[in-house]
């Protein structure tokens, strides 16, 4: 069942708030959706974690044109798979795979794939692809991208992108995107849509009132939603058995047959927030097929879902210190005091609005404290540049007692076009296994609520709905290494609240060839944020285009 997306009603603030929005929503990976608390505490806990360390990456190889590959291996039992023929086909610029009659300078295709790698014979899906066909005289070759999620669409995303996270490399390569097993244009999971689930859970809210709910109540409530939800989704999911095997490994496997399909020997791979966990697997399988590739928002494999909850919920308010403190530096602030009291201050009006909605522009619809936190989340995504916005709607809330900007941006975000809330799920629960047990959720949300007093409820029983959810990995946790492989490029953001600068810390050491680009800087992602300037852009081209790597430890500051 297709998701229904509520459509925003018209306000004459749009024009100013939309830019920032986007820039939230599309900073390189997760999109947030308000959907009940249960399912939005695996939703976020896509792309987070901790670690330390960082070591020299291998030597950089001589640049120019990548140099004649080896011919790649192809795995035994899948021969038809990667020999399979393509067939490509025009179609339109915007989202979609719809054929189309002009030449758009887009080919889509789709390939078919094995439901389960460890039985090649059964059962197949599609995967489908959307191409941008290289602009300049000299094509290098092929860049696949993974714009993050879990849940996120590749086939979507990769129009905009070519003429702006991708402008400086679109004339030497053909960049493709890809929807992940189980996303999209793929065989997908499907399930309720957003709009009837969102209905549903309206009788039990989980984050509403938190205070006055017990953790053994609010998980009542999660581990139902998540059973509730899961029965629609196995419901509407054909092939059912997909819910078992939309996990990494297999999207990993499924990007090595797209390789060789594209006729390239080796992977060039962009891969953003969960797409960097993408890729470090894809490398830990395939390190002789990994060719130029980079790791920006990164996620540190080696932790556990419970790790990388903590991890993320730490970033979320480590970012809204950021925010404070920016706002407290400059004019028209409605934030007093310093920048503890600032952070006080956004907490009491959360739980206020909780108590006590907030009158917005639409009567019918005053904005809870909920609704604010999921604004603020998804602004933090973005760089101080949309930061004024934030100024605004607090201000608006302080001095006026009216949430009509928080209103206006909610809505703005619920007209976005989302991950796949299943797909995401789904995921989530096939990469890590269930470890614990009530009494241990039960002391983690009381850790959360330390960590992360502004966010706690949002990331509250992430293993409890897995639990319930009932598709569960049963892999610990691992470092990856990728043994062999060519260099790894791995970008870091230090006020990144989603994946914190940890991570990116973690998974270049953990890389035998990894090698950390540091930006100093705000928001999610660093190549694909409007807040960085030439140092990271020029970095990463250069190493995409010549093979390059940039000079080792080099941090880039702000918009230089």
């Amino acid at each position: 069942m297709e998701t229904k997306v509520k459509k925003a009603k018209h306000d004459p603030r749009d024009q100013l708030l939309s830019p920032a929005v986007d820039k939230g929503r599309r900073s390189g990976g997760m999109r947030r959706r308000r959907v009940s608390a249960g399912v939005l505490a695996v939703v976020t806990g896509a792309c987070l974690g901790v670690g330390a360390g960082v070591v020299p990456a291998a030597a950089a190889p001589a640049s120019g044109p990548a140099p004649a590959a080896t011919k790649a291996a192809v795995p035994q039992g899948l021969e038809s798979f990667y020999g399979q023929k393509v067939e490509w086909y025009d179609c339109v610029a915007t989202a979609g795979v719809e054929k189309s009659a002009d030449k758009t300078g887009f080919q889509c295709a789709k390939v078919t794939v094995p439901l389960d790698y460890s039985h090649p014979d059964g059962q197949t899906i599609e995967i489908a692809m959307k191409k941008h066909l290289a602009t300049g005289s000299t094509r290098q070759g092929t860049l696949f991208m993974n714009p993050g999620g879990p849940g996120e669409s590749g086939v979507n995303d990769i129009g905009e992108s070519v003429t702006s996270t991708f402008a400086g490399v679109q004339k030497a390569y053909d960049i493709i995107g890809f929807d992940p097993r189980g996303v999209g244009s793929s065989t997908a999971v499907n399930c309720t849509s957003d709009t009837e689930l969102e209905a549903a859970s309206e009788g039990t809210p989980v984050n509403a009132g938190e205070g006055g709910m017990t953790f053994e109540q609010r998980a009542a409530v999660i581990s139902a939603q998540f059973k509730q939800f899961e029965a629609s989704c196995a419901a509407n999911t054909k092939p059912t058995e997909l819910l078992d095997h939309v996990d990494t490994v297999s999207v990993a496997r499924d990007l090595d047959v797209l390789r060789a399909l594209s006729g390239d020997q080796k992977l060039n791979y962009a891969g953003f927030s969960y797409g960097t966990y993408l890729g470090a697997h894809y490398a830990e399988l395939f390190p002789a097929n990994t060719g130029r590739m980079f790791l920006d928002g990164a996620q540190d494999p080696s932790l556990s879902f419970t790790e990388l909850i903590k991890g993320q919920a730490r970033g979320f308010e480590r970012a809204l210190r950021n925010y404070v403190a920016w706002c407290q530096s400059g004019q028209s602030c409605p934030l007093s005091g310093d920048v503890d009291a600032g952070v006080q201050q956004i907490g009491d009006i959360f739980t206020s609005a909780d108590q006590s909605p907030v009158p917005s522009s639409d009567a019918t619809r005053p904005v809870t404290g909920d609704d604010m936190k999921q604004v603020v989340s998804v602004m933090l995504y973005s760089p101080e540049t949309a930061w004024d916005t934030l100024n605004e709607a607090f201000g608006e809330v302080v001095n006026e007692n009216n949430a009509w900007a928080f209103r206006s941006i909610a809505d703005q975000l619920d007209a976005q076009p989302l991950a796949n809330t299943g797909a995401l799920i789904s995921v989530n629960c096939l990469d890590y296994r269930v470890e614990g047990d009530m009494a241990t959720w039960k002391a983690q949300s009381e850790e959360l609520q330390k960590i992360s007093p502004r966010f706690a409820s949002t990331f509250d029983g992430v293993e409890l709905g897995c639990q319930a959810w009932g598709h569960t990995g049963t892999q610990p946790s691992k470092a990856l290494h990728a043994k062999g492989s060519a260099p790894i490029l791995v970008i870091g953001t230090t006020g990144d609240p989603a994946t914190p600068y940890e991570d990116a810390v973690a998974l270049a050491d953990q890389l035998d060839s990894g090698q950390l680009l540091t930006w100093e800087g705000n928001g999610h992602t660093a190549y694909a944020s409007s807040g960085s300037g030439p140092c990271v852009t020029k970095a990463v081209d250069t190493y995409l285009l010549t093979g390059t790597m940039p000079k080792k430890g080099l941090t880039c500051h702000g918009t230089e």
